[in-house]
This record gives structure tokens, C-alpha cells and sequence, in this order.
């Protein structure tokens, strides 16, 4: 098991675990997930450690869209973000790049979902590990990790 999905298992939540092979030729993750799942890409969502100004936070976002890190930047009253440095994002996190959870971290790190979570009764989101999905009620997930919601 993993981190994020011990946090689950203890805060007694409704959660369900969906596996598949990774492809480790394979950079795009959440866009794998929704394939090999027969997922939808927009209710697939990918899980970013962004620096805006010095401090990391998550954004979680639909595979099916790119980020638009100026957008994000304003969404939390930031002036310039940045995807995370690889190590960094690897040691605040505790997951590898492609398995990063949006729970259970290492460090605390702010949590901005994308406003479009809202539209789906779950969604999918990284279990911690390539090839380990977690489908979710938005609403649980921003209960857990006091979660913004922004259009970014």
C-alpha cells in the first residue's frame, strides 16, 4: 500500500483502486491512466507540484488540459509560477514524478484543484505509484486536503 492510500484507509473514506501495467516509455501519466482504464481524460486528473514564487503547492488538473501556469500563479495571489524542480517536488512529496499523490505527503503542500472536479460524482486521481489510480468524490478530496478550488 501506499501513503495516500493508508491516509484513506484511515479516515474511513469512500475510495476505489484501480490498477494497470505502466508503460515505462511513457511520460504522460494521468493521459496513460485514462487509456489503459477506458477512462475519460477530462474526469482523469493529473497531480503537479508547482512553484509559484519560492513555494511549492499541488495543483491537480484534467489530463485532458495543459496548465496555464500564469493562471494558476493568480488563482493563489502569486506572481510567477513554475513547474517544480524534479527533486524537490519528489522529496515535499514522498512519490516519484508520475505516482505523486494528491495526499500524505512528506510536507505540507497546499492543495488547488481545478474548478472542473465539481461537474463529476469522482474523479480519478495518482494512488502514489505509476500504474495505481484512486477514483474519488471531489468533495472528499478537498475535505481531506483543505483543497481550493480555481479555474486554472
Amino acid at each position: 500500500m501506499t501513503p495516500a492510500i493508508n491516509l484513506l484507509k484511515k479516515r474511513k473514506v469512500k475510495f476505489e483502486v484501480l490498477k494497470f501495467k505502466h508503460d515505462p516509455n511513457t511520460t504522460n501519466y494521468a493521459q496513460e491512466a485514462a487509456l489503459k482504464l477506458t477512462l475519460e481524460e477530462q474526469q482523469v486528473f493529473k497531480t503537479l507540484v508547482i512553484d509559484v514564487d519560492g513555494e511549492l503547492y499541488i495543483g491537480i488538473t484534467p489530463a485532458s488540459q495543459q496548465v496555464d501556469l500564469k493562471c494558476f500563479a493568480k488563482s493563489i495571489s502569486g506572481k510567477k509560477a513554475q513547474m517544480a524542480d524534479t527533486k524537490r517536488a519528489q522529496a515535499a512529496t514522498g512519490y516519484l514524478l508520475g505516482g505523486i499523490s494528491p495526499f500524505a505527503h512528506k510536507k505540507h503542500i497546499p492543495v488547488v484543484l481545478h474548478e472542473t472536479a465539481k461537474n463529476y460524482q469522482n474523479i480519478y486521481v495518482s494512488g502514489g505509484r505509476r500504474g495505481l489510480e484512486i477514483s474519488i468524490c471531489p468533495e472528499t478530496l478537498i475535505h481531506i486536503t483543505k483543497a481550493t478550488l480555481a479555474k486554472f
